[in-house]
């Protein structure tokens, strides 16, 4: 699964260049994980060229569209409520077509244009090529739906749509589906097989944002380690490429090696990692490159072996004990970010106290805690029974965040008098006189404007914090601009 983003939020309506010729509008919405919002502007560079512009009105839109996640069942309550909102907005203006894309769609597929009478199209994620058709099948007064997942579609070909960007930082996808096939999630079924894209086409694209003077990108996966190119085709074909092919293949620290030696100006991040996948071979690229930031998003679910081994994580509490000394072995300022579920089936007060200690141990910077929420077609959901009573998960589920809170504290005091990299972001929600941004580690660091603007890297003499923010005053630009 790769990096979140937080989809009990309000979904972002995306906006894009506005073109004089284009007659129609669109208003896209997005939610879930950072692959939505990437493939959102996707689907925005497609509709760019079928004559569409997008707008933050929804009442005036002549396509809405909302880019679905699947991962937990509050991220669907989500969409749903929006769909009520726009079906009242469809009854003032009922030439508005209203279309699901993503996860979603995916899962459920034809069941949206049966029980959601407002929904007039169905996309999957491996299928935004056909929107063109799939809206003209609309204009003539029939439903149209495409949820067929590929087996080699990445979109490599398709330089997407920057939207509601800062221009700083931007997404560039480099694998597609998943093959781990972890109980839980339902990824592997929504997105399908894993792929990867072509390198020379990440690497023009990355140009592309290099041109346009962007600063920072986040290769994007839901597991970027195993990424590997051969040639074309899933990778469990690799195994009967030719010679030649093996030979010439590229794997994710060779393509991460590319990546900083090609931009040494630009700052590279990546997400989501697996721990089966991830090889010391990576985490040497990471310390080698300053470009590369000392940050790894790793989740690990759960603290108990047994529950581990029911989720199909393909690791123990051990080895990911071991991961985690090797990382901070050979990049000792590394910030290490988890994801964590409570309350799976079976799951007892030992083996949630198993997740405890395991935190301890680690002393995750941030991260990801959920419930654990079942989901139809998962293997959790077909053979075990959500046996943790709902006010247990969430009881374990707050021990998990107050411990986080705790380990946060302790990560973020450790920069208190040292000075670090920060690139400038946006201006910080709580005064309009202080810039925010990142450093290295992923840590948001807030400080006085001064002559400084967004997209300049600036090093910063951290003097005080709280257990997610970093305060400090500029000292100078950094060296990376």
């Amino acid at each position: 699964m790769e990096k979140h983003i937080d989809e009990n939020k309000q979904g972002e309506s995306l906006v894009l260049e506005f073109k004089p010729e284009n007659t129609k509008k669109l208003y896209i919405e997005s939610y879930g994980c950072a692959m939505n919002f990437s493939d959102s502007e996707i689907v925005a560079s497609i509709l760019t060229n079928q004559g569409y512009n997008t707008t933050q009105i929804l009442e005036e839109a002549d396509l809405v569209l909302v880019n679905t996640c699947s991962i937990r069942d509050k991220a669907e309550q989500t969409v749903r409520k929006r769909l009520e909102k726009y079906n009242a907005v469809k009854r003032i203006n009922p030439k508005m077509k209203v279309g699901v894309l993503g996860c979603m769609a995916e899962r459920l597929k034809s069941q949206f244009l049966e029980e959601e009478k407002i929904v007039d199209l169905v996309v999957g994620p491996d299928a935004y090529k056909d929107l063109p058709n799939l809206l003209a099948e609309v204009e003539d007064g029939r439903d149209a739906i495409n949820v067929i997942l590929s087996k080699d579609e990445t979109y490599g070909d398709i330089s997407p749509v920057r939207l509601n960007t800062n221009g700083v930082s931007a997404f560039v996808s480099i694998t597609r589906g998943c093959d781990n096939m972890c109980t839980f999630c339902v990824v592997p079924f929504t997105r399908g097989r894993e792929r990867s894209r072509e390198p020379q086409s990440i690497m023009k694209e990355i140009q592309e944002l290099s041109d346009k003077n962007y600063k920072e990108i986040t290769l994007l996966g839901q597991n970027v380690d195993s990424y590997l190119w051969y040639g074309g085709g899933l990778k469990k074909d690799f195994v009967n490429a030719t010679e030649m092919q093996k030979a010439t293949a590229v794997d994710f620290d060779q393509l991460l090696e590319m990546v900083a030696v090609g931009f040494p100006k630009m700052r590279v991040r990546f997400s989501t990692s697996n721990p089966q996948d991830m090889h010391e071979s990576v985490l040497h690229v990471i310390a080698k490159h300053p470009n590369i930031c000392k940050h790894i998003h790793l989740p690990v679910q759960s603290g108990s072996n047994r529950i581990l081994k029911e989720m199909n994580r393909l690791h123990t509490r051990e080895q990911y004990m071991q991961l985690i000394d090797k990382i901070h072995q050979i990049i000792p300022e590394c910030s290490v970010t988890q994801d964590l579920i409570a309350g799976f089936p079976t799951e007892t007060e030992a083996d949630h106290q198993d997740t405890l200690s395991l935190m301890d141990y680690v002393k995750y910077s941030f991260g990801y805690m959920y419930s654990y929420s079942e989901r139809p077609g998962t293997l959790a959901g077909r053979k075990m029974e959500d046996d943790v009573p709902e006010a247990t998960k969430l009881r374990r589920l707050q021990e998990i965040v107050d411990a986080q809170r705790q380990h946060s504290a302790i990560r973020t005091q450790e920069f208190v008098g040292k000075t670090v990299e920060v690139l400038i972001e946006k201006a910080s929600k709580k005064s309009e006189n202080d810039w925010s941004g990142r450093n290295s580690q992923s840590i948001v660091v807030v400080f006085p404007k001064e002559n400084y603007n967004i997209g300049e890297f600036v090093n910063v003499k951290i003097t005080n914090c709280t257990s997610g923010t970093l305060i400090g005053e500029a000292v100078g630009w950094s060296e990376m601009n």
